[in-house]
């Protein structure tokens, strides 16, 4: 079922779902069940599968090293296949214009078609290590945008090169992120508000943001998505504090602001099992509130670990 059908059948009920990471080259699913097993007893009715790019390793040849090429956390598509035959959910892969080419877009989204899988999530995807700003891969799309609308063509029928003779069409439900900060290489969070309608000009059905630790933040930001003509569902996503180091990390690579009480409760601790729990308070927080004003999901950003998540929903859920 698609995400927007969700939410319709909801009736203004907020609903909880959660995004994982795959696990790494020789690492077994088992872990992965294992954190999401607690999880299902709030009923998700979406799973968020995140898709990695390519990356370089440097492998000794000859007294060399040699930069190749990999992906180490390949087999998005097997996740979801998994998961969908194990806890009967639907499953959101994230689709990338970074390390894909249009026709491997297009061979991934008829392997989905074929699963049964009826949402997608469409991102630019991250900038390469090695480089100073994204560019695109060789034969691949430069903007989500473009992205969206490829899967938007596809829903139509539309094939890339070929001249098919359709009788079974797609009908992906496509998400796109949302920046309440300003994704981090926009000149102004007006631009980026631009960008954002352009994709849902394009074809997208809802919104999932990025993460942010201050509502207002999330309600400003749906203001003014409104306010530029921006009508799709728009969902918050969540991610708890977990470690101390994030009050680095969390602003250096996502571009946020961190509130003062927050930044003052984590250096306060101890340790980071202190540091954890102020993290669930803090989301629990949130996530009433944003749970009063009746937004249509709370996603939460896993990262692959449960137990925070799991004290969190069963507070709200």
């Amino acid at each position: 079922m698609k995400v927007t059908d969700h939410i319709k059948q909801a009736k203004g009920k907020t609903l909880f779902s959660f995004e994982i990471v795959p696990p790494k080259k020789g690492k077994s699913i088992q872990e992965l069940y294992d954190n999401i097993d607690p999880l299902m007893e709030f009923n998700p009715p979406f799973i968020d599968v995140t898709t990695s790019r390519e990356e370089f390793i440097y492998v000794k040849k000859q007294e060399l090293l040699e930069r190749k090429i990999t992906r180490m956390r390949p087999g998005t598509l097997g996740i979801c296949a998994a998961l969908k035959h194990k806890y009967n959910v639907d499953l959101v892969p994230h689709v990338l214009c970074g390390g894909f080419t249009k026709e491997e877009t297009e061979y991934l989204l008829v392997d989905c078609q074929y699963l049964g899988i009826d949402n997608v999530m469409a991102l630019r995807g991250d900038t390469m290590s090695h480089q100073k700003r994204f560019e695109p891969t060789n034969g691949g799309h430069t903007y989500a945008t473009n992205l969206v609308s490829q899967i938007k063509d596809l829903n139509s029928g539309k094939y890339l090169h070929d001249v098919v003779e359709v009788d079974a069409c797609s009908d992906f439900c496509i998400g796109v992120a949302g920046y309440p900060e300003k994704h981090l290489e926009a000149p102004s969070l007006q631009t980026d508000l631009k960008r954002l309608k352009e994709k849902v000009d394009a074809g997208a059905d809802y919104v999932v943001t990025q993460m942010f630790f201050q509502n207002k933040k999330y309600f400003d930001f749906v203001d003014a998505a409104r306010a530029c003509g921006i009508n799709v569902p728009i969902i918050p996503g969540i991610k708890p504090i977990a470690v101390d180091r994030h009050l680095q990390l969390l602003p250096q690579f996502f571009k946020i602001d961190l509130p003062e009480e927050l930044i003052s409760a984590v250096e306060s601790c101890k340790d980071n099992k202190q540091v954890r729990q102020v993290g669930v308070e803090w989301a629990i927080h949130q996530s009433k509130e944003l749970l009063s004003a009746g937004v249509p999901f709370l996603h939460y950003y896993s990262m692959g670990k449960s137990s925070n998540i799991k004290k969190i929903a069963s507070e709200i859920f």
